[in-house]
């Protein structure tokens, strides 16, 4: 695997494997309570996918393979110094270089002259409706860590988040505020 390939849910996989050696079904569970499922699209069996690749690439390594009373075997697996080096290396990528991930919205924002206003209001109310209950979850999460003592530094994505989110809703609600008076012909 070149270093390049290392996949988000790679590298979820490997920040996991920094905290603890843990068998894939753990790391699973862990990416789940913590909600990065909201960073990384992560299944069971694609994360089962990706640390058998991390392993064919020697940035993962079994420490033993552990079973409990009628559960499946289970491999344990440790990040190896290659592993850390890759981790490092995307992890610095990923910081530094901003990508367009071609999302969908600024898409669907640049065609919405293709409706009706009245629809396309209505659509952003849905849609801010919608990005306001992210926000109330993120504001929740945010209070749930903090009054855990949780150290800031392992949700700062949430506060990056919260920004977002709140960016997005002031952006449409301008946007709405221009077509309902006018100011933006339709």
């Amino acid at each position: 695997m070149a270093r390049a390939a290392l996949t988000p849910l790679g590298v979820a996989a490997l920040a996991l494997l920094v905290e603890a050696p843990m068998h894939p079904y753990e790391m699973y569970q862990l990416l789940m309570a913590r909600h990065e499922d909201r960073l990384v699209k992560v299944r069971p069996g694609t994360l089962y996918h990706a640390v058998g690749r991390l392993e064919e690439a020697g940035l993962v390594e079994s420490t033993g393979i552990d079973r409990s009373g009628n559960r499946p075997e289970r491999t344990t697996y440790r990040i190896t110094g290659t592993g850390r080096e890759a981790l490092t290396e995307r992890l610095q990528n990923m910081l530094a270089e901003p990508v367009n991930e071609y999302p969908v919205f600024p898409h669907a924002i640049a065609e919405a002259h293709n409706l009706p206003s009245g629809v396309v209001l209505e659509l952003l109310d849905h849609r801010v409706a919608n990005l306001e209950n992210q926000l109330d979850f993120l504001v929740r999460g945010e209070e749930a860590v903090a009054a855990k003592g949780v150290e800031p530094k392992f949700w700062i994505d949430v506060k990056y988040q919260q920004t977002m989110l709140r960016t997005e809703i002031d952006w449409i609600r301008s946007f709405q505020n221009d077509l309902r008076s006018g100011q933006l012909p339709w």
